[in-house]
């Protein structure tokens, strides 16, 4: 978020900390799917909001596809007590009660903090009280943590360490809580997010509910494929899906891209308003699929022309999944070519929007593509089996 965004010196060199095995979390094996209160409410969110918000997600079908945090994000803070102990503010009367409403209804409870002494909206942050913190998240039965930047002041080293020092808090609780970094893409988090107990970590920007800004999130993360993988994943930002400001084409590239680069998925609508359209984008089962995909691995572009973008994910079950993406300012064909994603001559391909079979195609897939829009496939070569949909 930017309320109250520090700027991080581009002088800070790169601390070596790459991700090992041994680093491997058990949570977060497939990247998180839920909801998060920032996009739509920022800081009027409140208790009840939180609840119809709960409710709406298993009422619509959206926990049932796989969408189980529900997050309350900045502006929940209080004040602390003589021991230092957080309280949340006249908003969230009883948070260890909140969550119980929320896990009742099946699903897991997330919550917001910052290693500096005050969030982006400049409600009290963690820093000096990580300890006790985390041990208080573990009362109220906390699930996930989004640790976000702001007001701390430091070089990246410092950074570093504020990190971890949360990361080993929450681990004392016991809990299995998915740890969210949040500091914008800066220092190559993506290098040592995980080697502090990362789950995963903004590479961008906050997004807005605009197509440009979705764009430079998404699309730049080509490259980093490398750093993720289960239990440690690349985070180009919530979902915008149904807020109003993007066409549905480029809500369906928002979808796609996200699910293409094995993205975090937290929807950032009013889901209790939730038009029929922006339902059928967030729960699409087979493109979710991508998303969830039991191998991990994030997709890249493989090919490019002009505003032509194709990307690939490859499959658990040897099939790719292929968006063809049209970044101008009119329809254009695009083609994905077999060869470039390892297929052999001849393939079979599905449109996952339209939920059908396309046919056999030989060397390549070519399709019309509308303006910022996509064409979304799945292609198995001739000797895979169909298997569900």
């Amino acid at each position: 978020m930017t309320i109250g965004r520090r700027k991080f010196s581009s002088s800070i060199m790169l601390v070596p900390l790459l991700w090992t095995p041994s680093l491997h979390a058990q949570v977060a094996r497939t990247p998180v799917m839920g909801w998060s209160s920032w996009n739509y409410y920022t800081c009027k969110v409140n208790d009840a909001m939180i609840r119809a918000q709960a409710d709406a997600l298993v009422s619509s079908g959206l926990a049932a596809a796989g969408y189980k945090y529900v997050i309350v994000d900045d502006c929940w803070q209080g004040e602390r007590d003589a021991t230092g102990k957080m309280h949340p503010n006249s908003k969230f009367p009883d948070m260890g009660a909140l969550s119980a409403y929320v896990h009742h209804k099946g699903l897991k409870f997330g919550i917001y903090s910052s290693p500096g002494p005050k969030t982006c909206a400049g409600f009290e942050g963690s820093l000096g009280h990580e300890e006790q913190d985390a041990a208080t998240y573990g009362e109220w039965g906390i699930d996930w943590l989004k640790y976000d930047l702001c007001t701390f002041q430091g070089d990246l080293a410092a950074q570093i360490a504020a990190y971890r020092k949360m990361h080993d808090a929450l681990a004392k609780t016991g809990r299995e809580i998915v740890y969210a970094l949040c500091q914008y893409g800066n220092g190559r988090v993506w290098h040592w997010g995980a080697s502090v107990g990362g789950n995963q970590w903004r590479t961008s920007r906050d997004i807005t509910d605009s197509y440009e800004r979705m764009s430079l999130n998404g699309f730049g993360e080509n490259g980093l494929e490398r750093f993720a993988g289960p239990g440690h994943w690349n985070d180009p930002d919530m979902l915008e899906i149904g807020n109003g400001k993007m066409s549905r084409d480029e809500y369906l590239t928002h979808m796609s891209l996200w699910c293409l680069l094995a993205a975090p998925l937290l929807a950032g609508n009013d889901l209790t308003t939730m038009k029929p359209e922006t339902l059928a984008i967030l729960a699409n089962p087979e493109v979710i699929a991508l998303d969830q995909d039991a191998l991990g691995v994030q997709g890249h572009r493989v090919s490019q022309e002009g505003p032509l973008e194709v990307w690939v994910k490859p499959l658990a079950d040897g099939s790719q999944a292929v968006g063809l993406f049209n970044r101008g300012e009119s329809p254009m064909a695009t083609t994905a070519n077999f060869e470039q994603m390892g297929l052999p001559g001849e393939a079979s391909v599905r449109d996952l929007w339209a939920r059908r079979e396309l046919g056999r195609f030989t060397g390549s897939f070519s399709a019309e593509v509308p303006t910022h829009g996509v064409v979304l496939v799945r292609i198995r070569d001739r000797h895979q089996s169909g298997g569900s949909h």
